[in-house]
């Protein structure tokens, strides 16, 4: 089977990757390298992956395997889109709580209206290097910030993040409009694995770089 590298320290990552790469018939190793792989303070979530591959290139064990990189980002509109490329550095310094505390003084009686000013999204960049070649798969998971945090699994925003209901086919659909698939409320920490998958930007992401390969 092939092998695939996936630089970052986040076993949960990794795990979300291996199932979703194993049904296409590839096996995903974690790598982790000795030096510190700077993150680059770039305008876009597919420059920080490009940059993050460049550097990672020497530490593969092997050279016939594939390397694989992944950038995520939280865009809070009222914010201006502030975590965005910036959130690793934002949950490592105001974390959770942070984003929150931002967010506090947007209320409003109306649910709906409510709901659009703690409007937000989860952008995803799978970056894959194989021989030579960089593929790069997008993925998007719109979405509205808590009130608080919740749930015990998942990681990074998770706990403050609900994602929009999916139609039918899966696609998202209005926050105040139900549909076919439903977290009812409950984070991405609250829910598993599996069903978190049907959300996920990661996993639009890595599908969207699949079917590329």
């Amino acid at each position: 089977m092939a092998k695939i590298w996936f630089l970052t320290g986040n076993a949960g990552k990794v795990e979300e990757a291996k199932h979703h790469f194993a049904e296409h018939g590839y096996v995903v190793e974690q790598l982790v390298v000795d030096q510190e792989i700077i993150e680059p303070q770039a305008d876009s979530l597919t420059q920080v992956a490009q940059a993050k591959i460049a550097q990672a290139l020497e530490h593969m064990p092997g050279k016939e395997d594939m390397l694989l990189v992944e950038d995520a980002g939280l865009f809070v509109e009222t914010l201006g889109g502030f975590p965005g490329v910036y959130s690793s550095y934002a949950l490592k310094t105001i974390g959770c709580a942070g984003i929150l505390s931002l967010l506090s003084n947007l209320v409003s009686e109306d649910p709906v209206l409510s709901g659009n000013l703690r409007k937000a999204e989860f952008r995803a960049v799978a970056a894959l290097w194989r021989d030579g070649e960089i593929l790069i798969g997008e993925g998007v998971c719109p979405g509205r910030i808590a009130e608080k945090e919740s749930g015990e699994s998942g990681f990074g925003f998770d706990p403050i993040f609900i994602p929009a209901d999916l139609d039918a086919l899966g696609n998202p659909i209005p926050f105040e409009s139900q549909g076919e698939s439903s977290t009812h409320g409950e984070t991405f920490s609250d829910i598993g694995l599996e069903e978190k998958k049907k959300y996920s930007h990661r996993s639009r992401a890595i599908e969207s770089l699949l079917s590329k390969l």
